[in-house]
């Protein structure tokens, strides 16, 4: 008989979530990979970086490596998936943070042992539903946004360098969109053996979708554009492509990630 450590009450709300990835028009294989988890409530985007084989083994084991500790995490006596009704108490933050924290230990330790996977590494964005939660593990320039109506708000903040020349007054963020240090990133999963995660949660709304993507995406559409992409969609499950075709529409100049998660009651 299982113990009780291992069981969870199910989600009292239900998600509808749709994802796809795409090469773009630039790139000749892909180096992004997505998570969708329904089960779990997890969604992952992961864009790899390190050459044709490191950048999509490293956010393959990324996806995969964070589904597998939350997995682990909730069989084990300490289950973060058990309700709380407070969002500051839920211990889901923690086992996010840890998740992407094994996975940069597993990426590192991967190319530490094969010469032509050297200096791989990865973004993660990465989302967990809990009821009306919703929680954000974030590292690198992939990002999450929070669509509520007429409203989209980017969640996560940008770990790059072009976002930390904004911050100190040096760009405006029109010149950024155009620097050529725009796909330099200030931390990633993998490339070292540790990697400071920045964790997030709200309380959401009933009909709030949220939008996790890899810069290929955000790159290339304002936020205007993808809010207004989500909002117009005849069909929730057909929003991925039609973000990846506009994008596509702009040059692709990377490859193009998109989950979203519209929230039920």
């Amino acid at each position: 008989m299982s113990s009780t450590a291992g069981q969870t009450a199910a989600p009292r709300h239900k998600v509808i979530s749709a994802g796809l990835t795409d090469v773009g028009r630039k790139r000749n294989h892909n180096e992004d990979s997505f998570l969708i988890d329904d089960e779990l409530q997890l969604y992952v985007v992961a864009d790899g970086m390190g050459g044709h084989a490191g950048g999509g083994t490293a956010s393959r084991i990324a996806v995969e490596t964070i589904d597998k500790e939350l997995r682990r995490a909730r069989e084990g006596r300490d289950n973060p998936f058990v309700s709380v009704p407070n969002l500051q108490e839920s211990p889901i933050p923690e086992a996010l943070r840890s998740a992407v924290e094994k996975a940069c230990q597993a990426i590192y330790l991967t190319a530490q042992d094969d010469a032509r996977l050297s200096g791989m590494g990865t973004t993660v964005i990465s989302l967990v539903v809990r009821d009306e939660h919703a929680f954000f593990a974030h590292v690198g320039d992939s990002r999450a946004y929070l669509i509520r109506g007429d409203l989209i708000q980017q969640i996560s903040e940008d770990h790059s360098l072009v976002n930390e020349q904004i911050k100190a007054g040096m760009i405006t963020p029109e010149e950024a969109k155009h620097s050529r240090y725009k796909n330099i990133i200030t931390r990633s999963v993998g490339f070292e053996e540790e990697v400071q995660v920045d964790v997030m949660g709200l309380v959401s709304e009933p009909g709030d979708v949220f939008l996790l993507c890899s810069d290929g995406l955000a790159n290339m559409l304002e936020d205007r554009e993808i809010h207004d992409a989500v909002a117009r969609s005849a069909s929730f499950e057909e929003v991925p492509k039609h973000l990846i075709d506009l994008a596509n529409e702009r040059g692709g100049d990377d490859n193009i990630s998109v989950i979203v998660v519209r929230m039920g009651g």
